[in-house]
């Protein structure tokens, strides 16, 4: 199981697909804005929604590995 895990990591890690990550109306905007101030903008609020996810990816996988750190007790062991 974990030769076919790792093979398939490798597998992603080696196909890659080329992406824009504006539309051709946003970027051409953006781009011919002289301050770039909008730009500047734009670029925050996609940092600002991209931490979002891995902060709660965090916060469940911290409380996954408290929980199977915990000791078996008679008080919290499930029979």
């Amino acid at each position: 199981m974990k030769a076919k895990v790792f093979y398939l990591f490798i597998l992603f890690l080696l196909v890659t697909v080329s992406a824009e990550a504006q539309c051709s109306m946003c970027r051409a905007v953006l781009e011919s804005e002289e301050g770039q101030e909008t730009a500047k903008g734009i670029n925050d609020g996609i940092v600002y929604l991209m931490i979002i996810p891995y902060i709660l990816i965090a916060f469940v996988g911290y409380f996954i590995f408290r929980n199977k750190r915990r000791p078996v007790t008679p008080e919290n062991q499930n029979t």
